[in-house]
């Protein structure tokens, strides 16, 4: 499973090999790997060899539905597919089985993409490690005693593991950019309504996005064409023109202005991670692209606006989940106060938990101005502070991540360090924005991520960036220490 995904597309669609062969290679890698990574809660091998057969016919008979048709292809499992298991890696929906397809998977189906299992990710999107799982920690492919980061740290994790070339992840605050800097993959968070999010399962309705996780830009480029396109089903999709974004990977960057955020450099960020990403910022000037260091203020009250808005969201959007119907239902209660009391408290992993309860607090009476209102100012000043700075310059870069992957257990007792590796990535949910994680690096054996940030809906310049970025580089083809 070493190929690219685009080039085990060309291997099919020339008749070298057969979607049936692919997928199953794939689900032998899975079935000798996984025992140690743990990437997927549930694999589809019944519904993946099926979906592989009726390609290989339609590839036979020169139908060809996609770019990557016959490819396999992983799932969040807080994506819904339909008569299959959606856990989101809690044991209060450990046995629901989804009654519709999401959006964004009906799109890689009909596509022709092979799913070949739902993947681990933190319960419900809730963490940064994909330690907090009902169904057991994902290990991170390059060094298994570190995590793959989170929440989408399964979906980074198969692809790192060459399970398969590409899976799709969520993005609520870093969840795909910073499993993909930490698992050394690419990973991209579209502009907000870009994707669909209908069939995704809601943690902060107003930040979620879906992207996907690749080991190339160009990869990453075919898929998001897919994935992307209006849809009726959710309010919040946009209604603009889908481009080929595969006519964005332009070897050229000569003329590109880039941003580097002071605030994201610094005594926080690890001596490695700001040596390989100014290592890249003199690559990119050798090329013609031209940077300054500027002044982001707002950055500095993102990490805070971040943790009121969405625990805040997330504690309405989890109040349906209450033992009275498809969820986890308690053994031991009288009445119904104390039958939904006992199921919240046994469903519900801590770091849920403790979110929900952050969440209630902030939007009660008394605290709801104090607190939520300003945040939501906050946001605002956010979005001022990106207009401006784009007003000037074409991209923003700086590091995905404050350092590389942490080791397991190293913030169990301390959450709050835990919510600072999203210090870099959170600022692009709060406006909406796309962004995407490329690998630029390694210390000692751990892979180092690279983010850009783009206008709204212009995910072609960050594939440009990127593309053009590992045709001079060989990281994304490098893998760490195992």
């Amino acid at each position: 499973m070493g190929l690219s995904a685009i080039d085990q597309a060309k291997k099919l669609h020339a008749g070298e090999i057969t979607s049936v062969e692919l997928t199953q290679l794939s689900l032998d890698t899975i079935d000798k790997t996984d025992g140690d990574i743990n990437a997927y809660i549930s694999v589809t091998a019944d519904l993946a060899l099926h979906k592989a057969k009726e390609v290989d016919k339609r590839i036979q008979a020169g139908d060809i539905q996609s770019s990557l048709a016959g490819v396999p292809i992983g799932i969040k499992d807080n994506l819904c597919l339909k008569n299959t298991k959606t856990t989101c890696a809690s044991k209060m929906l450990e046995n629901f089985e989804a009654p519709y397809t999401a959006t964004a998977v009906k799109h890689i189906l009909d596509a022709d993409l092979i799913p070949v299992g739902k993947c681990n990710l933190d319960e419900f999107a809730m963490g940064s490690s994909t330690e907090h799982s009902a169904f057991g920690a994902t290990k991170n492919p390059n060094n298994i005693g570190y995590v793959p980061g989170g929440s989408s740290g399964g979906s980074a994790a198969t692809v790192a593991a060459r399970q398969v070339a590409l899976s799709l992840g969520s993005d609520t605050g870093g969840s795909i950019r910073q499993p993909a800097a930490y698992c050394g993959v690419v990973g991209l968070k579209p502009t907000y309504g870009r994707i669909s999010r209908y069939g995704l399962v809601a943690f902060a309705s107003s930040l979620d996005q879906i992207g996907p996780f690749s080991h190339t830009v160009e990869d990453t480029a075919h898929l998001l064409t897919i994935l992307s396109g209006h849809d009726t089903h959710d309010a919040t999709s946009l209604q603009c023109d889908v481009p080929d974004f595969s006519q964005a990977l332009v070897n050229d960057v000569k003329g590109v202005r880039i941003a580097v955020p002071e605030e994201l450099f610094g005594d926080t960020i690890d001596d490695a991670v700001s040596d390989s990403v100014k290592q890249a910022l003199d690559l990119y000037v050798s090329l013609g692209a031209t940077y300054d260091v500027v002044s982001m203020e707002s950055f500095k009250a993102a990490l805070a606006c971040y943790y009121i808005i969405a625990p805040a969201e997330a504690s309405a959007n989890l109040a349906r989940f209450d033992g009275v119907r498809y969820t986890h239902r308690t053994q031991e209660a009288d009445t119904l106060k104390e039958m939904i009391i006992k199921s919240r408290s046994e469903g519900f992993g801590d770091e849920v938990q403790r979110r929900i309860l952050m969440g209630t607090f902030v939007l009660s009476s008394g605290y709801y101005d104090a607190y939520y209102g300003k945040a939501l100012k906050a946001r605002q000043v956010i979005k001022q502070d990106f207009d401006r700075v784009f007003n000037d310059y074409d991209v923003i870069l700086s590091p995905t991540t404050p350092s590389p992957a942490f080791k397991f257990g190293a913030h169990t007792n301390n959450p709050l360090q835990m919510y600072l590796n999203d210090i870099a990535t959170i600022p692009a949910n709060m406006a909406g924005l796309p962004a995407m994680s490329i690998p630029c690096g390694f210390s000692e054996g751990l892979p180092i991520g690279m983010q850009f940030v783009g206008k709204v809906l212009d995910e072609a310049m960050l594939l440009r960036m990127g593309y053009t970025y590992q045709q001079h580089t060989s990281f994304h083809l490098q893998e760490g220490n195992s």
